[in-house]
């Protein structure tokens, strides 16, 4: 775990929800990884050279998000997922809230995202969040994963990356 995020820890207000990083010792939850990206070999590609926050609450985790580096002054959020039984109750805004937060205190300047076309939740969201869309990686999914992957009726086959512009010290 590199040492600038070592230790942050936040509680959501009104709640007892913590935002902290994983340790490079620490058990990593694929489960919930493998909800967002189904493909566990992209995902040991890219955890493994990330920094990784989870939100738990009383001793469970929530939710997790993976924050990969680009360049000295850009992150990309490789990897965000909840859940099941605990989405739509805010936990990936303050997932991502969060990680912005960590972002701009190591001083990146950017943090982009990327989704499926057919990803709409997340879409608005992501831009909800002020991100904003800045690419779009035609068939990133067809050629990327070995079965159809589809959401809300339609297939994901180009990822739309998102960009948000960091607030630095």
């Amino acid at each position: 775990m590199d040492e600038k995020y070592k230790n942050k820890e936040r509680a959501v207000k009104g709640t007892n929800i913590i935002f902290k990083s994983l340790g490079k010792n620490d058990p990593i939850p694929y489960e919930l990884l493998l909800l967002a990206d189904p493909s566990k070999d992209l995902v040991d590609e890219y955890v493994k050279l990330s920094d990784i926050f989870i939100a738990m609450q009383n001793e469970e985790t929530l939710g997790i998000i993976v924050l990969f580096p680009l360049t000295n002054e850009a992150v990309e959020i490789k990897n965000i997922a909840v859940k099941p039984e605990f989405q739509g109750q805010g936990i990936g805004s303050y997932l991502i809230k969060n990680v912005i937060k960590a972002a701009s205190l190591n001083n990146q300047k950017s943090i982009c995202i990327g989704t499926a076309n057919s990803s709409v939740g997340q879409l608005y969201l992501y831009q909800k969040l002020g991100f904003e869309i800045t690419e779009i990686r035609k068939n990133f999914f067809t050629e990327n994963y070995s079965e159809p992957i589809y959401e809300n009726g339609i297939q994901a086959k180009h990822m739309i990356v998102l960009t948000r512009e960091l607030e630095t010290n």
